[in-house]
């Protein structure tokens, strides 16, 4: 399941492909000053785009860790199976995320690593939610779902990677969940192994 994660693009490039779906981004903390990174792990800081209560039409982009601890381990895929999720959703902006299969070559002992990026899609969404705990404050998850055709090769089960016509929709809590998480259509994903 996905324990890493891509993100190569700058703010201002996340506010433009936002401001293409007419959804405004605020920094109600200040624009974060994001680095590029090809590996976004578990515990890590990772931009999220949330809704801002009262308003249609704006996000704010914030910075959390990714997981929050649940029972001394880290929860950083939730399952999304027959859940509607009527508060605090949230987009984890990426560019690419990554699988790990058992290696081809049996005289390696690292796992072969694959990096999934959508097609012809400077950056994409993925579902999330996020929590305020006591023990690291708010934090995201990414929700999971059963494997569409481009990733069931490589894994049983797949982050949710939502639509771009999808992302406001994710952002009100009023429209199904259920409605908005599917498998992206065959050859959405370009795949290529990294390691």
């Amino acid at each position: 399941m996905c324990n890493d994660y891509r993100l190569m693009v700058d703010v201002a490039s996340i506010v433009e492909d936002f401001a293409h779906l007419k959804i405004k981004i605020r920094f109600g903390e200040g624009a974060p000053n994001l680095q590029p990174r090809e590996d976004i792990k578990i515990t890590d800081l990772g931009p999220i785009v949330r809704g801002i209560e009262g308003t249609i039409g704006e996000a704010e982009l914030v910075q959390r860790r990714w997981s929050w601890p649940q029972n001394k381990r880290p929860a950083y895929n939730f399952r999304s199976d027959g859940r509607e999720f009527g508060s605090n959703r949230c987009l984890i902006v990426a560019d690419g995320f990554y699988e790990f299969t058992d290696p081809k070559d049996k005289s390696k002992k690292r796992k072969d690593k694959w990096l999934f990026t959508r097609k012809d899609e400077p950056i994409f969404c993925i579902a999330g939610i996020w929590r305020d705990t006591p023990d690291v404050g708010e934090a995201f998850t990414m929700l999971t779902m059963e494997p569409g055709p481009d990733i069931a090769p490589y894994h049983d089960r797949q982050i949710v990677i939502l639509e771009r016509n999808a992302w406001a929709d994710w952002l009100d809590p009023s429209v199904s969940a259920k409605s908005l998480i599917k498998a992206l259509p065959v050859g959405s994903l370009n795949v290529d192994q990294v390691g």
